[in-house]
């Protein structure tokens, strides 16, 4: 029977000790083997068809080469799924694998589900969540290096890392590209302030206000929830019985799904989007925002790039941590706080100001 070769049968066929085999092949050879022997070990090694054997590597060097991830929802919802498999390419990329738990938006499983995966021996972890708010951070977290995506440490003095949207910047930014279409009278349906969001985009919208030397009108600025319903019935309060001088030339919503519902109180006061009113969403979900008619300009969350630099910053947590504990040091942690640009996405919800205005 064929059976799979061994480092013994590498060191056999290329004439070395197996002790050399496995300096070379798990990128310690250079300064130990010689030059000639290496590629000879290299060249045995493809011939037989070798591979080290990554259990009995991975408990030699200490390492599982496993990053366990916990979401809240992220698992079973097709929102922010972007996150995960932005960490999941950088760890592949760089020899792990991910184990992902989802705890469906329950809190008191969050400590069972973390001790899960540190039973499995992860070398590090990851909190990811559907929507950006404040998270209490399972204390067994810290007993690895650890790193939150989509959400931060409640603490005041955060212990867990995170990397989150620039919410500020990207409220900004939505109102900056009305704006240089002409719109001045630009209202703002927001979400609700239960969740971190919605503050922060409303922060950036008056910040664009700021920067023009323009005043906000908070007359304009309406918390109406995050819904389709939501935008609909706030988008009727602010324009039913108001006459075109009166109405803004432009609302930015909080989500996309506020924007459909601004779209379609819209039609129903026979008003068209661009021409009459310019409507901007935020989010880009997918399956909403391009497939709608008109479809929405929007701000598109960075979910696969705050998964990628989540999950990069922690394999640069990994391995400072093996240095310092093969250093005989006890590792310290760091809640650095790091923010990951939305991007403008253009389509044919705004236009300019109409020329009446």
């Amino acid at each position: 029977m064929n059976r799979k070769a061994t480092a013994l049968d590498v060191a056999k066929l290329a004439g070395v000790s197996r002790s050399a085999v496995s300096l070379v092949l798990n990128g310690r050879g250079d300064g130990n083997v010689a030059l000639e022997s290496q590629q000879r070990i290299r060249e045995a090694a493809a011939t037989l068809n070798y591979t080290p054997n990554k259990i009995a590597l991975s408990l030699r060097n200490r390492q599982s080469r496993i990053i366990g991830i916990v979401s809240d929802q992220v698992v079973t919802s097709p929102f922010d799924g972007n996150i995960i498999a932005g960490a999941d390419a950088v760890a592949r990329e760089h020899g792990f694998v991910t184990v992902v738990m989802d705890t469906e938006l329950d809190g008191s499983r969050d400590e069972g589900a973390v001790e899960t995966l540190l039973d499995r021996q992860v070398d590090g972890l990851m909190y990811v969540t559907v929507g950006l708010r404040p998270l209490h951070v399972p204390a067994n977290m810290e007993r690895v290096p650890s790193i939150l995506a989509n959400c931060f440490d409640d603490r005041p003095e955060a212990g867990v890392g995170a990397v989150i949207p620039d919410e500020v910047r990207g409220g900004r930014e939505a109102a900056e590209h009305v704006m240089s279409l002409g719109h001045r009278d630009i209202a703002f349906l927001a979400g609700d302030s239960l969740t971190p969001a919605a503050p922060r985009r409303i922060e950036g919208y008056r910040d664009a206000f700021l920067r023009a030397g323009l005043p906000v009108n908070e007359a304009r600025v309406l918390q109406v929830g995050w819904d389709i319903d939501a935008g609909f019935h706030g988008t009727m309060k602010l324009l039913d019985g108001v006459g075109a001088g009166r109405r803004p030339t432009a609302i930015l919503c909080a989500n996309d799904r506020l924007a459909i519902g601004v779209v379609l109180a819209c039609y129903r006061l026979g008003l068209s989007v661009p021409q009459d009113i310019s409507v901007m969403g935020y989010d880009d979900e997918f399956r909403v925002a391009k497939p709608m008619v008109p479809a929405l300009s929007t701000m598109a969350l960075p979910l696969r790039e705050m998964g990628a630099a989540a999950m990069t910053a922690l394999l640069g947590d990994v391995t400072q941590h093996r240095a310092q504990l093969d250093d005989h040091r006890v590792p310290g942690g760091s809640g650095t706080e790091t923010m990951v640009p939305c991007r403008l996405v253009v389509r044919e919800s705004t236009g300019p100001v109409p020329a009446e205005r």
